[in-house]
């Protein structure tokens, strides 16, 4: 097998192209945000991480037509344009989903509703103290919960990796879960398990889903991905194609070697959120790390 070039991309995934300024000094300054609420941006998220849109923006009300008074599960988002942005769960209603809308936001909005979808999934499970059951109640503009006693819980972020496998040369592995419809692949990606390095995890990860061994394991970029809390470290590593597939774990239904002219006309034909009903192989859209990290590998040479 060949060795090939580390892989780089020429842009950042879309959930990490924007760094908000998150106003840390004003987590615990409660004067300070109950003056800010009123005129705040406040983006409305519910249950199942729906959100408005105005057009391909993400809409925002201001914090005095949401609430008189800030309300205690409100989290403080942070800083853009010199608007203080806060995001708040409410009931269920009929919106747009990340998975779906989401590559047709900007970077700004992306980087918000990721940070907001994320800890507001925090939220709605840690209702109670892992240590002992007690009740939690938010705090510091929503970066803790705390028990009546004031012991501290903070948000909870889950590594995991994902993993685009070449030959070495012009040919990369791709696997399709059982619940995607047919011709929908991707990458292998899996989460960290106590006690292994991110490079262990993607050897286990990739013997589990695939049944083969893999070597050059090779860093390539990391994206947050708030489904439900989880930080995306993107990989490649290096696979013989003379291996044989063997799906351990049940997680996959089949996986392909695909050429990197299929993979160029499939990233040209369009991806899973639009309807290209001819094309023979569907992949990931730019929301995910998992587009950027193929268009890369793609974008070589031959």
């Amino acid at each position: 097998m060949m060795s090939v070039a580390k892989l780089s991309l020429t842009v950042p995934p879309l959930l990490s192209r924007y760094h908000v300024d998150r106003a840390d000094e004003l987590r615990a300054d409660e004067t300070a945000l109950d003056a800010a609420w009123a005129t705040a941006k406040v983006l409305r998220i519910d249950p199942r991480g729906r959100f408005d849109l105005d057009g391909t923006d993400l809409a925002f009300a201001r914090g005095h037509e949401v609430a008189p008074a800030r309300p205690a599960d409100a989290v403080l988002l942070g800083r853009v344009d010199g608007a203080i942005v806060f995001a708040l769960r409410v009931e269920k209603f009929d919106g747009a989903d990340l998975r779906m809308r989401g590559h047709l936001l900007s970077p700004v909005d992306s980087a918000l509703l990721g940070q907001a979808l994320g800890i507001l999934n925090w939220h709605a499970t840690a209702g109670f103290s892992p240590v002992d059951g007690a009740p939690t109640v938010p705090g510091k503009a929503g970066w803790v919960r705390a028990t009546a006693d004031g012991r501290e819980e903070f948000p909870r972020t889950d590594g995991a990796m994902i993993t685009l496998v070449h030959d070495g040369g012009d040919h990369i592995l791709l696997g399709r879960q059982h619940q995607w419809p047919e011709r929908l692949f991707s990458l292998f990606a899996g989460f960290v398990e106590p006690g292994e390095s991110l490079e262990q995890c993607v050897a286990r990860e990739l013997h589990e889903e695939a049944g083969i061994e893999v070597d050059e394991i090779t860093y390539v970029a990391s994206q947050p991905w708030p489904f439900p809390r989880s930080l995306m470290l993107g990989f490649t590593a290096r696979a013989s194609r003379d291996a044989a597939l063997d799906f351990r774990d049940g997680e996959i239904a089949e996986a392909q070697w695909f050429s990197r002219l299929q993979v160029r006309d499939a990233l040209a034909a369009g991806d899973w959120s639009t309807d290209a009903p001819d094309a023979p192989l569907l992949l990931p859209n730019s929301i995910s790390i998992a587009r950027a990290i193929v268009e890369a590998w793609a974008a070589g040479p031959s």
